[in-house]
């Protein structure tokens, strides 16, 4: 959005030629954000993302070429590289997986605790019921584990909302002229 905002200021052709760019790379990164991380669809949107990256970051040279002692330019180029900045934290923390390992080790641990608990339950003579009850808990722990490990699939998601807003403002006039 800050990007989007002080490319306003940049002069003709910069100007234009970045604001059509970060339109497409808004809907480019919405598009990600529907992506499962680890498939090709993901990659593929990656990709574009970089790619227009690239696009931007050469319509910033120009801009900074064209007018070498304007601020705007330079505060362009500080949100853009942000931006860039922002975009590779974000791919890193959608591909961040637990490895399956370390969910194997969860569900072994828990099926050797679920064990114990039950031996011990019934030594004591206890019913039936608590040892359901304390099964239920750590099965619902493990869902939701495992539902966390995968942010764009069951029950809890990461939503891309603030992206779709952004992109729907992108829609309106913008508020700057530009010099």
């Amino acid at each position: 959005g800050t990007t989007y905002l002080r490319a306003q200021l940049l002069a003709e052709p910069a100007r234009s030629t970045s604001l059509d760019l970060l339109v497409s790379y808004t809907d480019a990164a919405v598009d990600l954000a529907s992506r499962v991380p680890e498939s090709d669809g993901f990659d593929q949107a990656s990709q574009r993302l970089e790619s227009l990256q690239r696009d931007l970051w050469a319509a910033a040279g120009d801009a900074v070429r064209d007018d070498p002692q304007g601020t705007a330019p330079r505060l362009y180029v500080e949100s853009l590289n942000a931006m860039i900045d922002t975009h590779t934290d974000r791919l890193a923390s959608l591909r961040n997986r637990v490895p399956a390992s370390v969910m194997l080790l969860m569900l072994g641990g828990s099926a050797i605790a679920l064990g114990v608990l039950a031996l011990y339950l019934v030594l004591l003579g206890r019913g039936v019921t608590t040892s359901l009850v304390a099964s239920a808990v750590v099965i619902l722990i493990l869902l939701v584990s495992f539902d966390l490990d995968r942010p764009q699939r069951g029950f809890i998601t990461v939503p891309a909302s603030a992206l779709r807003e952004l992109r729907v403002s992108m829609d309106e006039p913008p508020a700057a002229t530009g010099p």
